[in-house]
């Protein structure tokens, strides 16, 4: 949600800059929103995905060097102060989303879950069979509660896969208000 206000503040704040460089400017948003959409929405491989992060980070460098070209034209303009201070939030939001989406639960501390839960149930099993009257049925609900709060660690951390996904609506509709201006 933060990177969508920020990318459509910058938009916004772009159609005041003097043409040509709102035009620009808002081709190089767009591209950038597509990238950025693309990423979240399927699980690129890891070429693509770098590939991806260093498109985004040309296309943040284009769009510097467009705000400073116009602060170079009439450094008084508040518009292009403005840009320039959106522009500079879009590009820290976007370290932001990388950083939470290359900082997972690392595979080592899921396998150890996994681990723990074998041997509870090992336990469990064992602990049950020495019982004279056996029921089965609480070591077999605790052992799928176990791997049932194991999944859905899982799948919170990997929000573009599994059940439990991300929703990128405020993206999307952000992309679509960019594609409708027409300066």
């Amino acid at each position: 949600m933060n990177e969508a206000n920020a990318i459509g503040t910058t938009a916004l704040r772009a159609r005041l800059l003097p043409a040509p460089h709102n035009v620009e400017t808002n081709k190089l948003l767009q591209e950038y929103v597509r990238i950025r959409l693309d990423i979240t929405q399927r699980v690129p491989s890891t070429a693509e995905f770098n590939a991806a992060i260093a498109r985004s980070n040309e296309i943040q460098e284009a769009l510097w060097q467009q705000a400073k070209i116009v602060a170079a034209k009439d450094n008084g303009l508040v518009p292009t102060g403005l840009f320039i201070q959106t522009l500079n939030e879009m590009i820290d939001n976007q370290g932001k989303r990388l950083d939470a989406f290359r900082n997972r639960v690392p595979n080592i501390v899921l396998l150890a879950l996994y681990g723990v839960a074998i041997v509870a149930s090992a336990f469990a099993g064992y602990a049950n069979g020495l019982e004279a009257r056996r029921v089965r049925l609480p070591v077999y609900l605790m052992a799928l509660l176990v791997a049932a709060v194991i999944l859905l660690i899982q799948d919170l951390d990997r929000p573009s896969t599994g059940f439990i996904k991300t929703v990128q609506q405020p993206m999307i509709d952000m992309a679509n208000s960019i594609a409708a201006y027409s300066d």
